[in-house]
């Protein structure tokens, strides 16, 4: 899959973007439960060892939630992949970490931790403003199927929903009630967990474009997405 990035980082429109970023209030914010085990489930569904949230800042990318390294706050915009793959109009930006593949960036730090796999998908405010990535992260170059990037997609949309009810609760000065939810999604997304293993397990891996496996994951992921339209009104 052949990314088209723009010829710039920072695009025309970032001004915008980045007052939408910053109304959420989340930008270099402590870790909170519901968004590290985001990023959990995600490495496990699509069996990598790194998963993160970013959030793309003015000069630095931030680390909402990282699993599978630890100590890293985020990096420079211009040595994030997540940077580049804001910009981009695909759903799904799949990558390498080679210079030719994008050069908005600087692949210093991935490569040096031998880094040769990258999928993200958007996190997409109401405004269509794009706030950061959902991104898995390999170091073995792999294909990306179209099942694959149909959940990493439907996986980023529940984030992206979840970021807006954070948002509603702590501006209503509802902390109680955000705690409340991140209990109710964490069940939700427990569960998912759980047969996510199960499946790995079984079949030595999960194929997501096994409709008998696809259909369970995607049934449970409708419980999380419940949860969250009941919470957002």
């Amino acid at each position: 899959m052949t990314t088209d990035f723009p010829d710039s980082l920072i695009p025309a429109y970032d001004a915008a973007r980045l007052r939408t970023l910053h109304q959420f209030q989340i930008v270099n914010t402590t870790p909170e439960q519901i968004f590290d085990d985001y990023v959990a489930w995600a490495a496990l569904l699509f069996n990598v060892p790194i998963a993160l949230i970013s959030l793309v800042d003015a000069d630095y990318v931030w680390f909402k939630a990282l699993t599978g390294a630890t100590g890293i706050p985020g990096l420079v915009r211009n040595e994030s992949m997540c940077s580049a793959a804001i910009l981009a109009g695909q759903d799904v930006v799949v990558s390498d970490y080679k210079p030719e593949s994008c050069r908005l960036i600087k692949p210093d730090v991935a490569q040096a931790i031998g880094l040769n796999f990258y999928a993200g998908a958007a996190l997409v405010a109401a405004d269509d403003s794009r706030l950061g990535m959902l991104a898995v992260i390999g170091k073995e170059s792999r294909e990306f199927s179209a099942a694959e990037a149909s959940m990493l997609t439907r996986l980023a949309g529940l984030v992206s929903r979840t970021i807006e009810l954070r948002y509603k609760y702590l501006t209503a000065d509802q902390p109680g009630e955000w705690e409340d939810a991140q209990r109710e999604l964490n069940k939700a997304l427990d569960d998912n967990s759980a047969l996510a293993r199960y499946l790995a397990t079984r079949n030595q891996g999960i194929d997501l474009s096994d409709a008998e496996v696809a259909q369970p994951i995607i049934r449970r992921l409708e419980s999380v997405d419940k949860v969250l339209t009941r919470r957002l009104g």
